[in-house]
C-alpha cells in the first residue's frame, strides 16, 4: 500500500473566515466575540470569531445557545457575496502554483505541489508563500497543514490555527495518528466517534489495533479508510474536477423525540446548516431529502424533486417540513433526523459544497 512516490500535499484552511472577513471590513467588531450568522430564537450561528470561541461558541450551534454561553456576543448578518469574492482571491493565489487544486468549501481546500508551476522543491516554501499572499491581498490569516496525504495534511492545518503552518513528514505520520483522538479525525463525526469509544476505540493506537474485518463488520463502507488512516496511509488523490452531488445534515438526539411539533423544532437547525452550505458554496439544489431513524432504529427515507433549484431558505424548509408532516401522526420515537439537498448545480463556478456533515 506504499506509494511510488510520495505526494506532496497541502491543506490550506482560512482562519474563522466569515467572522475573520466582517472584523476586517468593520474595525468596531475587531478583538470583539462575533457570530456571523441570525441572531432570531431559531437562528444558527454560521461562524464565530476566536474571541466568540474562547467562550465556547461554535458553528453549527443554536443561536440562542450561544448567547447564553457569551451574552456579549454580537450577530452578524452574513455576506456570501463578499465571502465568495474573497475566495476567489484565494483560489487565483492557489493557481499560480499549482493547477491540481481541489476545494472543500469557500475557505479551505486542498492542493498537490508535488509538481508545482513554479518549480519549487519544499512544499513547506510553498506553504508559506501562500500564506504571506493571502495575508496581502486580502488581509486575512490562513493556517497550512503540509505532508504526504490529504488526511494528515488536513490533521497538521488543524494542529497551528489559527495562523499557523505545520508539517507531517513520512517518518512523523503513523506515531503522529497513534496519539491523537479519533474525534479529531477527518471524516470521523461525533456520532461515529461515540461508537468508536463505546467499542473501546479513543485513540488513533486503538483503532490501529483492531483487524480490516472487524472495522468493515462495525462501519460497513468506511471500515477500510479508517483501517489505513490508522496507519497513515491514505491514497486518495487531490481532484481538481470533484463534483458534489448533495449536501447535508443530521443530529442523533440525546432523548428520542415523540411529538412532530418536537421533531419540527429539532429540524430547523438541520435545515439551516444544509442552506447555510449551499449558501456559501453557490449551488442550489432541486431534491430535497428527509432522513429519519427511529428509536428501534428502523430507518426511512422520503425526498420530493422540485422542477427548478430551490431559491430560498424557506422554500427549503417548507418542503422539508412538509414531508415531515407526512410521518404524522408519530409511531415511535424520533433518535435521529437529517436532511438532504440533491440534483445540485452550481451558480458559481468552481463552487463545489460540502458533502454530508455531523451537528
Amino acid at each position: 500500500m506504499e506509494p511510488a512516490r510520495r505526494r506532496k500535499i497541502l491543506h490550506v484552511d482560512m482562519d474563522a473566515f466569515f467572522a475573520s472577513v466582517e472584523q476586517r471590513d468593520n474595525p468596531w467588531l475587531r478583538g470583539k466575540p462575533v457570530a456571523v450568522g441570525g441572531s432570531r430564537e431559531r437562528g444558527v450561528v454560521a461562524a464565530a470569531s476566536y474571541e466568540a470561541r474562547e467562550f465556547g461558541v461554535r458553528s453549527a450551534m443554536p443561536s440562542i445557545m450561544a448567547k447564553r454561553k457569551c451574552p456579549d456576543l454580537i450577530f452578524v448578518k452574513p455576506r456570501f457575496d463578499v465571502y465568495r469574492a474573497v475566495s476567489q482571491q484565494m483560489r487565483a493565489i492557489f493557481a499560480e502554483y499549482t493547477a491540481i487544486i481541489e476545494p472543500l468549501s469557500l475557505d479551505e481546500a486542498y492542493l498537490d505541489v508535488t509538481e508545482n508551476l513554479k518549480g519549487i522543491v519544499s512544499a513547506t516554501e510553498i506553504a508559506e508563500q501562500i500564506r504571506a499572499k493571502i495575508r496581502a491581498e486580502t488581509s486575512l490569516t490562513a493556517s497550512a497543514g503540509v505532508s504526504y496525504n490529504k488526511f494528515l495534511a488536513k490533521l497538521a492545518s488543524e494542529h497551528r490555527k489559527p495562523d499557523g503552518i505545520f508539517v507531517i513528514t513520512p517518518k512523523m505520520g503513523p506515531a503522529f495518528v497513534e496519539t491523537l483522538p479519533v474525534r479529531k479525525f477527518h471524516g470521523v463525526g461525533p456520532a461515529t466517534a461515540a461508537k468508536m469509544n463505546r467499542l473501546g476505540i479513543a485513540t488513533g493506537l486503538d483503532l490501529k489495533a483492531h483487524p480490516l474485518a472487524y472495522l468493515q463488520e462495525q462501519f460497513g463502507k468506511a471500515g477500510p479508510y479508517y483501517y489505513w488512516i490508522a496507519r497513515g496511509i491514505d491514497e486518495r488523490p487531490v481532484r481538481s474536477d470533484r463534483i458534489r452531488k448533495s449536501v447535508g445534515a443530521e443530529n442523533t438526539f440525546s432523548a428520542d423525540i415523540f411529538t412532530l411539533e418536537s421533531a419540527r423544532d429539532a429540524l430547523q437547525p438541520i435545515v439551516e446548516k444544509v442552506w447555510r452550505h449551499c449558501e456559501s458554496a453557490g449551488a442550489r439544489g432541486r431534491t430535497v431529502t428527509l432522513k429519519v431513524k427511529y428509536a428501534d432504529f428502523q430507518q426511512i427515507t422520503r425526498s420530493r424533486t422540485s422542477a427548478a433549484p430551490f431559491e430560498t431558505r424557506a422554500d427549503l424548509e417548507r418542503q422539508t417540513l412538509e414531508l415531515l408532516e407526512s410521518l404524522s401522526p408519530l409511531a415511535k420515537g424520533i433518535r435521529l433526523l437529517g436532511a438532504s439537498l440533491s440534483s445540485l448545480g452550481d451558480d458559481q463556478a468552481n463552487e463545489p459544497p460540502q458533502l454530508s456533515l455531523e451537528l
